[in-house]
């Protein structure tokens, strides 16, 4: 078969593609990096000619071109799987919604919804010489959606990174319907946080020497996770692993620092297994074209069977708060929806499961609102009205602050209530035990 010539009949301008989208369509934006730009440009134009679009992706790097328009409202709604800064702003307004929904599920949503996917489109890397055009850094759940969608659309990017070793990390021009060729603008971009804080460096001094050398890690969004990488870049520790739902800059960092070789992986040996990933241009560097790195769905990284097969596993997130129960709360500042549940949960369950596995779950002791400078504890009685319990307490084993770790998985009311206070800011500890032994869970003897 010529594929280049196949190629260039499906070859079609953005405005072309745009114009096949009616009123009422559901149409899927990828993910990450692989949300695209010209379409979204020229269907901008168009969309207010239309109602009832509504959209599907997740993690934005870049404000899209359809929320610019007069009174998206009218004419869209946005529905993110998972949070960037600029989805939590857009579920602000009247489009822009959360679709609550585990990370590791989306595949088989997509084979299994039974409500259309009229329209997909995402970036993707130029075409190889088999006529298959790469995911870039986002295999995720990208192939089933082209595999479900009745329109299937490419914008080709010469910017984005061939990613491989794995499997539905590409869809072949056969499969495709049209192609776009835009301007090829440089990846988006999800930068680091700069220098890690005091407390980053507290909890990473904390963490690292709990990480056994051949441990397989996960790590997940957010400077404090980071941060712990960073650190264990500048640790002696030998022979890592990585299986991640989300690659991030610290894995380059450590692995150029000779840290990672996965050479005690107990499957996909030697390889660096991840789902998405979402940094800085090093990172994408680093991934093209490298067979140590492994693009996968993430039905595959996020399964507890498959996470319960890796040895010392260890799994480190953040979160928002944690109540004296012991429930983590991820993804919520009460109902206002600031990030998503990911995959969390299935890192804890599967960390638990594996030989030698620990999961960290870490924030820091305090927050402090931007608007009126009132400082309040991230160790809470009970979690906010309308906060969302992200992973359950019986699943919960390490909560970390700057003050220490707390082991929970199998203590007592009384003992997580105990152990949760003590890792608390000191400011706070008194009233959190006044509100514990109101609430039943604090023993006579804990008394003062």
């Amino acid at each position: 078969m010529d594929y280049r010539q196949l190629y260039e009949s499906k070859l079609v301008t953005a405005e072309e593609a745009a114009s096949h989208v009616k009123s009422g369509d559901w149409v899927d934006y990828g993910w990450t990096t692989s949300t695209p730009v010209a379409f979204d440009a020229a269907l901008a134009k168009r969309l207010p000619e239309l109602e009832g679009v509504n959209f599907r992706g997740g993690i934005l790097c870049w404000v899209p071109e359809i929320f610019k328009i007069d009174h998206p409202e009218r004419h869209m709604t946005w529905n993110s799987w998972h949070m960037s800064g600029i989805e939590r702003k857009a579920c602000g307004t009247p489009y822009g919604f959360y679709s609550p929904q585990r990370y590791s599920e989306l595949p088989r949503y997509y084979r299994d919804n039974p409500d259309p996917l009229d329209v997909v489109c995402v970036q993707v890397a130029p075409m190889d010489k088999h006529g298959h055009l790469n995911f870039g850094p986002s295999a995720s759940h990208l192939a089933e959606a082209f595999r479900q969608a009745k329109l299937k659309i490419v914008e080709v990017n010469t910017n984005m990174p061939r990613c491989l070793g794995g499997w539905d990390a590409d869809v072949s021009i056969e499969d495709v319907d049209m192609v776009i060729e835009g301007d090829n603008p440089p990846l988006g971009q999800i930068a680091g946080t700069g220098e890690p804080t005091a407390v980053d460096t507290a909890v990473a001094n904390l963490i690292v020497p709990e990480i056994p050398d051949g441990a397989c890690l996960q790590l997940g969004i957010g400077g404090m996770p980071n941060a712990i990488g960073a650190q264990i870049a500048a640790s002696d520790l030998k022979d890592l692993g990585v299986h991640t739902e989300m690659y991030v800059d610290a894995f380059v960092d450590m692995t150029m620092a000779g840290r990672i070789t996965g050479r005690r992986k107990n499957i996909d040996y030697g390889r660096q297994t991840y789902a998405f990933g979402g940094g800085t241009q090093k990172m994408y560097d680093f991934l093209d074209d490298n067979p140590e790195c492994m693009s996968v769905p993430v039905e595959y990284t996020n399964d507890v069977r498959v996470i319960a097969q890796l040895d010392n596993f260890i799994s480190i997130n953040s979160a928002v708060d944690v109540d004296l129960f012991g429930q983590v709360n991820a993804e919520s500042a009460g109902i206002r929806q600031i990030s998503g549940c990911g995959g969390q949960q299935d890192f804890v369950m599967g960390a638990y499961l594996s030989h030698g596995g620990k999961s960290f779950v870490c924030l820091p002791s305090t927050h402090t609102n931007k608007k009126t400078g009132e400082v309040s504890s991230n160790i809470c009685p009970t979690l906010a009205n309308g906060s969302v319990v992200t992973d359950t307490r019986t699943n919960v084993m390490f909560v970390v602050t700057e003050y220490g770790i707390a082991s929970l998985k199998g203590a007592t009311a009384w003992e997580r209530a105990e152990r949760l206070i003590a890792i608390a800011h000191p400011d706070f500890r008194e009233e959190l035990e006044r509100k514990a032994d109101e609430m039943g869970i604090w023993r006579y003897s804990n008394r003062h």
